[in-house]
């Protein structure tokens, strides 16, 4: 479930790396000779793709099911993508073509985070879930370092005008083997019995419950003081949601929409303007850069797969607190080391790896404490919603810190800039000191209750639905 549900992050992190690795390819005369602002406009129409992804599809998965939307979403990226290499010229309807695959397969994507983070905190053991979350939020860097090589591999061994095209068939090859995968997967037992399912989720809590009993595991009875009795409610809109979000959790909407911005901001600054220092003010052939990007992306994959666990075992307000404020701090020296003038491109990317090796963590358990501290009805369009506040605050990110680069010749306008990220990452850190929840080992319901639950205590009520979801 977990290798099924997580590849969303690995296909998000080797598109975004596909479409910057070919962005000046596609400006070549042997391919589409796209003029620089037509081709950098690719990702920007992929990201808003994944904002309008994630808005609709969130909507859907808290009406139509985890489970369905996470092989329709997978279904609309695998189109999107796949029908990009197909564009075959440079005249105003295939420049209209290439741009609306590159929309459509970030709906998909976008989609796939509200669907898929929802799924695997809703199946997911408590003790388990934040290790798990985060390791699965952390392979969006395994994509990149796939999707860095298979570019090398392809623009090197075919010709410009094919190797462009099978980089971007990378994700729908891959995306094809998990979508059968995901076919055998059982749908959110939680879902299920919010939406007047009770027979279907008892079918899936019993095949979950003997799943793990093969393994020679004895399951403890269900504690009966857990029992709540769930009324299927009216499905909730936007507009609904956001009266809900800071009416009914102010604190909570405040802390999911501090972390998810200032991550997003930190991550597209240096992510998406990485080339452009080594380049600027470090001399680095855009040909070397790619094998120093596959070195950031391997700090940031690492951390999430090793102190990920500690996020349920010290806890979440002192591990989001901590990495995010040890990440600024870090940067900060770095910025100060940038400005004397005594890093290399190797020392530099060195810095980043340790940098992002905690921020990873940290932005990670951003999408993990969104999709856990809101009720059941809304989790989805939560995700959903904050996913798209944080690209809209992200995107402004790279055009900020291009701009401070400039041409390389003011390196202490870049100095100010890393410590304006410093400052935001740290600020991130020192809201989630005081506001975060301290989710760990928790069941979902007993860190936000349905919207429509109420406690019946020993004596449950005719037809109460029976939740061994923790």
């Amino acid at each position: 479930m977990v290798i099924a549900l997580g590849v969303a992050w690995i296909l998000d992190g080797l598109e975004i790396t596909v479409a910057s690795s070919v962005v000046e390819v596609l400006t070549q005369p042997e391919t589409l000779a796209l003029s620089s602002a037509a081709a950098g406009l690719l990702a920007t129409v992929y990201l808003a793709g994944e904002v309008v992804g994630a808005l609709f599809f969130g909507r859907l998965s808290d009406k139509l099911g985890r489970r369905n939307l996470f092989m329709i979403t997978l279904g609309v990226y695998l189109v999107g993508s796949g029908l990009t290499a197909f564009t075959l010229g440079n005249s105003g309807f295939w420049i209209g073509f290439l741009y609306l695959t590159r929309f459509i397969a970030g709906m998909g994507i976008g989609g796939e985070y509200a669907a898929i983070n929802s799924a695997i905190d809703e199946l997911i053991p408590s003790r388990y879930r934040g290790r798990v979350d985060i390791m699965v939020n952390g392979t969006y860097w395994a994509g990149a370092i796939l999707g860095t090589l298979g570019t090398l591999i392809f623009l090197n061994v075919f010709s410009l005008s094919v190797g462009w095209r099978l980089a971007f068939l990378l994700g729908p090859v891959l995306g094809i083997v998990i979508l059968f995968v995901r076919r055998h997967l059982p749908e959110s037992p939680r879902w299920q019995v919010m939406n007047g399912r009770a027979k279907e989720a008892e079918e899936s809590i019993n095949y979950i419950e003997h799943e793990v009993e093969q393994t020679g595991v004895t399951l403890p009875k269900v504690d009966e003081s857990k029992a709540i009795d769930l009324t299927p409610t009216e499905k909730i809109g936007y507009l609904a949601l956001t009266r809900v979000l800071f009416r009914d959790y102010p604190s909570r909407a405040v802390l999911g929409a501090s972390l998810m911005i200032t991550q997003s901001f930190l991550y597209n600054a240096i992510f998406f303007t990485y080339t452009l220092v080594l380049g600027k003010f470090y001399g680095i052939d855009a040909k070397a850069a790619p094998w120093f990007l596959i070195a950031f992306a391997i700090g940031n994959l690492t951390g999430p797969l090793t102190i990920g666990h500690l996020f349920d075992t010290i806890g979440r307000r002192k591990m989001i607190s901590g990495t995010y404020i040890l990440s600024g701090l870090l940067l900060a020296i770095t910025a100060f080391l940038f400005n004397a003038g005594v890093l290399t491109a190797v020392t530099q990317t060195i810095a980043w790896c340790i940098i992002f090796y905690f921020a990873s963590a940290g932005a990670s358990a951003a999408y993990l404490t969104v999709s856990e501290i809101f009720p059941l009805e809304v989790r989805a369009k939560a995700i959903a919603v904050f996913f798209a506040i944080a690209q809209c605050f992200g995107a402004i990110a790279p055009a900020i810190y291009g701009a401070l680069i400039g041409d390389g010749s003011q390196p202490v306008r870049l100095f100010w800039g890393y410590l304006m990220g410093a400052v935001i990452m740290i600020i991130g850190g020192v809201i989630a000191a005081f506001l975060a929840v301290d989710a760990e080992g928790k069941s979902l319901e007993d860190i936000a209750s349905p919207l429509a639950a109420r406690r019946v205590g020993s004596t449950r009520a005719e037809g109460a639905a029976r939740p061994n979801l923790s």
